[in-house]
């Protein structure tokens, strides 16, 4: 009937109006075409393109952000926090030796870099006890520095006098004289001469009537350091240090 053929071609026509390469090629140039109120077809075709476009962009941006995202984790931004690198630990407790006459340098006081006192020469470091050495290098009685930063130093030296283990009446007339007995820790750098980074000291006199004589002397402090400075320790009266491995240490690590 002619109702029937008028429907037929008002539905053709209409569905020509958002189908073929006509429609693409108005979505992608819907900026620059102006807006036509009098056509029904153009308006319906305006409408869903500005949905299709509106639709499209949401899509990109979510995808874009996703991408980004992604290589965010894989490959961080130069402009980003760096990432916390793994523990690093730099640290190092020696313990006294058992082998005291290997211990102590030999009594010179004018041998180049060794600063007053008798530098200890021989720690234990070997994981027997408490010692341990993590990154750190023990080289003649001196740590070596593996990379610049702050470091907390600390020593301790024990002095211990019994009045039957010495059978030389001067060396015993020495020891019962009032004297100092000091701790020294060094470092050695370029420079000639090791610098002294900390001293501590007290004056001891034993009594006659005492068997024993007993005294320790503590000292710690953080400094900074750089890379291959080496640090030691040395000692005044270093014939009555007893190397002793709970009582004789000296140690450091890294705090930053």
């Amino acid at each position: 009937s002619l109702l029937t053929q008028l429907q037929d071609t008002y539905s053709k026509s209409s569905i020509a109006c958002l189908t073929g390469e006509e429609l693409g090629n108005f979505i992608q140039n819907l900026d620059t075409i102006e807006k036509e109120e009098a056509d029904p077809c153009w308006q319906v075709k305006w409408q869903l393109a500005k949905l299709i476009k509106k639709m499209m962009s949401r899509s990109y941006e979510e995808n874009i952000s996703a991408v980004n995202a992604e290589r965010a984790l894989a490959f961080p931004s130069s402009n980003e926090q760096p990432q916390p690198s793994p523990i690093y630990r730099i640290a190092a407790h020696l313990t006294g030796s058992s082998n005291k006459k290997n211990s102590l340098a030999p009594r010179i006081d004018s041998t180049p870099r060794r600063g007053r006192g008798q530098k200890i020469n021989s720690w234990e470091s070997s994981h027997k006890g408490h010692s341990f050495l993590y990154n750190v290098e023990l080289r003649n009685g001196e740590l070596v520095v593996p990379k610049t930063g702050f470091y907390y130093i600390y020593s301790q030296t024990y002095f211990r006098f019994r009045e039957n283990e010495h059978e030389d009446a001067g060396l015993l007339a020495q020891i019962r004289n009032p004297k100092q007995l000091v701790q020294y820790v060094y470092k050695l750098t370029n420079y000639p001469e090791p610098i002294l980074l900390m001293k501590s000291a007290r004056t001891s006199c034993w009594s006659r009537k005492a068997e024993y004589g007993l005294h320790s002397i503590y000292q710690g402090g953080v400094f900074q350091l750089k890379r291959d400075d080496r640090i030691f320790v040395s000692v005044s009266n270093g014939d009555i240090v007893d190397m002793d491995k709970e009582a004789s240490f000296f140690g450091a690590f890294m705090i930053s």
